[in-house]
């Protein structure tokens, strides 16, 4: 079994941060996903508060699985990408579900990489992936390091790959992380992102 293969065993969820470039990375992401995967993905991207976000538009035309704006009380659905919406934090609750919060910026941003990550790790656990992309400040380093002390599987971006290498470079100062890869092998990564074999329900 090939190591990029091996870090998706046992995963029902997977959680992203990005914010500088981000759009570009995703956008080479999404299309490697297969049809038939069924894990849940949680995205925050920073972006101006003040309008709509156009990211469900943007990325549903480059992806298989469905993909919608999180909704504050929804239940989190297999083989869905959620994208944060513009102003509110998303956070993961027990059921597992989606919780928007108008709470204060965390490192000026809102949403935050870091409270979706931390909530995510508290529900998902050793069942989570957290993937830290491309970004320009350092929300989403303690956030990565949470999923890695919940049991969670950790992956960052090769900073040399990243339009912004700063959130990618602060990750990896906060602590260990199970794999760095590039973008081609982040897109590999992807592809092996298949169904989920039966595992006992969320606690």
């Amino acid at each position: 079994m090939s190591t990029l293969l091996s870090l998706t065993q046992g995963v029902d969820a997977v959680v992203l941060g990005a914010s500088a470039g981000g759009v570009e990375v995703l956008s080479a992401l999404f299309p490697k996903l297969p049809r038939e995967c069924s894990l849940s993905f949680m995205v925050v991207m920073h972006m101006p508060r003040e309008r709509p976000s156009l990211l469900p538009e943007v990325f549903a035309t480059r992806c298989g699985l469905p993909v919608r704006e999180a909704e504050d009380k929804e239940r989190v659905q297999p083989g869905t990408v959620y994208l944060a919406a513009p102003d509110y934090h998303l956070l993961i609750d027990q059921g597992p579900s989606l919780a928007l919060s108008s709470d204060a910026p965390v490192h000026f941003s809102r949403p935050s990489i870091d409270v979706l990550f931390e909530s995510a790790a508290d529900v998902y656990r050793e069942r989570l992936m957290g993937i830290i992309l491309t970004g320009a400040n350092r929300d989403g380093a303690s956030g990565l390091a949470a999923v890695g002390r919940a049991g969670g599987r950790t992956v960052v971006q090769e900073p040399g790959s990243a339009a912004a290498p700063f959130l990618p470079e602060a990750a990896l100062q906060e602590g260990p992380v199970d794999a760095v890869l590039s973008l081609a092998e982040l897109q590999e990564l992807f592809s092996y992102m298949g169904p989920v074999m039966l595992r006992r329900p969320l606690e």
